[in-house]
């Protein structure tokens, strides 16, 4: 039981060890997790009379990191993640008589192949600040939702994707934006959780969309991964 416990215990030790990632030494952190995010300037949904607030939308974001440590509190790192960003409307019914709508997890979403440049300081083991810049390539972009309408005996559900045109064209083969975030790194094993903020400054949009010119991308992504030496 003792030889047991002082293998754990050397194999703790050894993860600890590694994990420190001394100056001069590479690593790479595959890592997956989340996005909420919202488009700046996007103009309410109308339906009639009624105006639908925005709401952020959820969507997915998975990839990769390499980082090189310069000095013990300083590294740049690079990565590139697919993610699942845009923009949503509150769920939204009424009902007059016989006649409803519904209005249900409305959104658009946009795809990018994102690349990330970020210079991290760390404050203490394990716990780093960082800010820098991401180049985010275009992949998709679609309306998703479901739109249900009731008039009288006769009713209709509406698939917002099946129903749209691809609205790729207008938009802005190039996103560029701001990572702003924390990171921390637990202490016996190499798993890193990151969250950032990704504040845009290239518009979205080709075309004005309500009048809306400059539409631009707001991100807060959480992440989990996982980093070991190259």
């Amino acid at each position: 039981m003792k030889k047991l416990l002082m293998v754990v215990a050397m194999m703790i030790g050894a993860i600890s060890a590694h994990a420190q990632f001394e100056p001069g030494t590479f690593s790479i952190q595959p890592k997956i997790g989340s996005t909420a995010s919202w488009l700046s300037n996007m103009p309410k949904l109308a339906t009639g009379t009624v105006e639908i607030d925005n709401f952020p939308t959820v969507g997915a974001i998975i990839g990769a990191e390499a980082e090189y440590q310069i000095a013990r509190k300083f590294s740049l790192a690079a990565g590139v993640s697919y993610a699942q960003q845009g923009s949503g409307w509150e769920d939204y019914s009424s009902s007059i008589d016989d006649d409803k709508f519904e209005l249900k997890d409305a959104k658009i979403q946009i795809d990018y192949l994102n690349l990330p440049v970020v210079a991290n300081i760390y404050l203490f083991k394990g716990f780093a600040v960082k800010a820098g810049v991401q180049f985010g390539f275009l992949l998709n972009a679609k309306e998703k939702g479901t739109m249900k309408v009731v008039n009288g005996k006769y009713s209709a559900t509406v698939d917002l994707e099946d129903n749209s045109d691809d609205f790729k064209d207008s938009c802005s083969k190039l996103d560029i934006s701001i990572p702003m975030g924390i990171s921390y790194q637990v202490p016996t094993v190499p798993i890193v959780i990151d969250m950032r903020y990704n504040l845009g400054v290239s518009k979205v949009n080709k075309e004005s969309v309500s009048g809306h010119k400059d539409l631009r991308n707001n991100v807060v992504q959480l992440t989990v991964g996982y980093k070991f030496a190259l």
